[in-house]
C-alpha cells in the first residue's frame, strides 16, 4: 500500500510551530452546528442523568429514624457531620473523603488510558453546562448558519428580542444551578421555603448569587476557553496517555488525498490515490471547540465524538463506509499504512494496575464502613502538671477524655481503667452507678468531652506507667478503649 501523506500538524516542523504558536490566541467566535449520531445521544443521555441527579437530588428523603435529618444527601456543616443515604460521616472519618478522592483520580486515569479524554467530553460539568447553553441557544436563535447571519446583519428588534430571551433562559439555568448547590447544605424543601420568602441566611443568596455568576460567564461566553486555557487536566493527562488509549482520530491513512468527490472519483479512475475525506468540513462546523480533527491530536480537542457523528453522516450519504473518523490510535493507523496488523490493548499493564488499585481502595473503605464502631473515645493526658501529689501521699492524674455517640439515642457509657493496680476514677460532672462504675452520658449523634481525675491509690513505683482506657456500652457490650500513660515522682 502506498504511504499516505500526512495531516499538516504531524508533517510540520515541531520547533517552526512553537515559534509561530503564540501563548494566547484572541477568542474567536465558535457556531457549533448541530449534528445527530450515536455519540450525540450519548452526550444527551449523559446530560439528562448528571443534571436530573444534580438538581432533583437534594429532595430524596431517607428515613434515619428519630433525631437524625431525612434529607437522602446533606453535608451538615452546623453540626460537622456528612449523610450520604445509610452512611454518616464524622470529622473524625475525614479519611473516607479522602478515599473518594483518591477513587475519582484513579478513575479519571482510568478513563484516560482507556479512551483518553472521555471525561472532558463527556461527562466534565463544564461540558455538560455549555452542551445545555448550546441547545438553549439552537433552540431560541437557530443553527449555524442562522446565528451567524443575525451577528452579521444589523440588530433589529426581532433578533434583539431572540437574544435577550436567550440571555434570560441562561440566567434561569445558572440561577437554578446555584440554588441546587446549596440545597446540599441545609434541609431542601425549607430551604426553599426561606429562599422565596426571603428568610434564607444571607450566605444562601451569597453562594447563589456567585455560582450563578460562574455558571453563566462561564458556560456562555469563555466555553471552550476553559477547556483550552483554565482547566490543568489536558496537560496532566498528556502525560498519563500511552500509544495504546483510543483517541478521536482521523483515519489519514484511508481520508487522504483528501479532495473534493468529484475530484477524487476520477483520481480514482484514473488509477491514482484518493482518499474518502471529501474536504466537507462538517467535522469543523459541529466542533464545539472548533478543532480540525484531521490535523491530529490538539490540545483544544475535548474528544466529545461529534465529529464521528458528522463525518458519518457523510460518508452515509455518499455511500461510503463509516469510521473514518473513529476511536483508534496513531499507531494503528501507521500499522495499516505499513501493511502490519492492528494491535489493540484495552486491558494492559497500565490499565490493570488503575483497575486493581481502584478495588483495592474501595474494599477497604466498604470493609472500614462495614467493621466501623458508634462508638469513640479519645484522651488527652494534662500538661502541666503531670500528676499532683495528694495530702494522703496519693498521686492523681488529670485526663480530657472525647467520647463520640454515633447513635441515634442517648447512651450511657462505662469508663474505666486498666494498668494500676488500686486506681480509682472521678468523672467531673458524671454519676456513679449501682456497681461503682463511672458513668458517662452522652446524647444522641453527640461527641462528649469530659475531665477525667485517676488516682493511684499505692505507692507507685515507676515515673510512667501504662494505662488503658475503656469505654463499655452496657446495653450492647460494645467496647473501645485507647493508651495513655500515669506519671508519677
Amino acid at each position: 500500500m502506498a504511504d499516505a501523506p500526512l495531516p499538516q500538524s504531524l508533517s510540520a516542523s515541531p520547533s517552526a510551530a512553537a515559534e509561530e504558536a503564540p501563548l494566547y490566541a484572541p477568542r474567536k467566535q465558535i457556531y457549533p452546528q448541530a449534528v445527530k449520531g450515536r455519540y450525540r445521544t450519548i452526550k444527551w443521555v449523559v446530560l439528562a442523568v448528571t443534571l436530573g441527579i444534580y438538581y432533583f437530588l437534594p429532595f430524596i428523603r431517607w428515613d434515619r429514624g428519630p433525631n437524625a435529618p431525612d434529607q437522602a444527601i446533606l453535608v451538615d456543616l452546623a453540626n460537622s457531620r456528612f449523610y450520604f443515604f445509610f452512611i454518616e460521616i464524622w470529622p473524625q472519618e475525614v479519611y473516607y473523603i479522602t478515599g473518594l478522592l483518591v477513587l475519582a483520580a484513579l478513575a479519571l486515569f482510568l478513563m484516560n488510558a482507556v479512551a483518553g479524554r472521555i471525561w472532558c467530553g463527556y461527562l466534565c460539568p463544564q461540558t455538560v453546562w455549555t452542551d445545555l447553553f448550546y441547545a438553549v441557544e439552537r433552540f431560541i436563535e437557530g443553527d449555524r448558519r442562522e446565528r451567524m447571519r443575525h451577528d452579521r446583519e444589523k440588530l433589529t428588534f426581532q433578533v434583539l428580542g431572540r437574544k435577550t430571551l436567550k440571555h434570560f433562559v441562561w440566567l434561569m439555568i445558572a440561577w437554578w444551578t446555584g440554588g441546587a448547590w446549596v440545597l446540599y447544605f441545609a434541609d431542601a424543601p425549607t430551604l426553599v421555603y426561606e429562599l422565596a420568602t426571603f428568610q434564607a441566611p444571607f450566605a444562601a443568596y451569597l453562594w447563589i448569587g456567585i455560582l450563578t455568576f460562574t455558571t453563566y460567564t462561564l458556560a456562555g461566553f469563555m466555553r471552550e476557553q476553559v477547556c483550552t486555557y483554565m482547566c490543568p487536566w489536558p496537560r496532566i493527562q498528556a502525560a498519563l496517555t500511552d500509544e495504546y488509549a483510543l483517541n478521536v482520530t482521523y483515519r489519514y491513512d484511508r481520508g487522504e488525498p483528501r479532495g473534493s468527490m468529484k475530484k477524487n472519483e476520477a483520481l480514482k479512475l484514473q488509477g491514482l490515490p484518493a482518499g474518502d475525506c471529501v474536504d466537507c468540513d462538517q467535522c469543523v462546523a459541529v466542533c464545539p471547540t472548533g478543532v480540525d480533527i484531521r490535523k491530529g491530536l490538539q490540545l483544544d480537542c475535548i474528544q466529545c465524538g461529534l465529529c464521528m457523528d458528522a463525518c458519518d453522516t457523510v460518508m452515509s450519504k455518499i455511500g461510503r463506509p463509516q469510521g473514518l473518523i473513529a476511536y483508534d490510535t496513531d499507531m494503528n493507523v501507521q500499522a495499516r499504512i505499513e501493511g502490519r496488523p492492528e494491535v489493540r490493548r484495552i486491558v494492559r499493564s497500565r490499565t490493570l494496575f488503575y483497575a486493581g488499585i481502584i478495588v483495592l481502595v474501595g474494599f477497604v473503605m466498604i470493609a472500614s464502613l462495614a467493621m466501623r464502631q458508634s462508638l469513640y473515645l479519645s484522651v488527652m493526658h494534662d500538661r502541666n502538671p503531670l500528676f499532683v501529689r495528694l495530702s494522703d501521699g496519693t498521686i492523681r492524674n488529670g485526663f480530657t477524655i472525647r467520647v463520640a455517640n454515633k447513635n441515634l439515642d442517648e447512651r450511657r457509657y462505662a469508663l474505666s481503667v486498666e494498668g494500676l493496680r488500686r486506681a480509682r476514677i472521678d468523672v467531673v460532672g458524671g454519676e456513679v452507678d449501682q456497681q461503682g462504675r463511672s458513668i458517662v452520658t452522652v446524647g444522641p449523634d453527640q461527641t462528649l468531652e469530659a475531665r477525667v481525675l485517676v488516682t493511684d491509690t499505692t505507692s507507685p513505683t515507676e515515673d510512667s506507667t501504662a494505662l488503658r482506657f475503656i469505654l463499655t456500652d452496657p446495653a450492647t457490650g460494645n467496647t473501645v478503649s485507647t493508651s495513655d500513660h500515669f506519671r508519677a515522682p
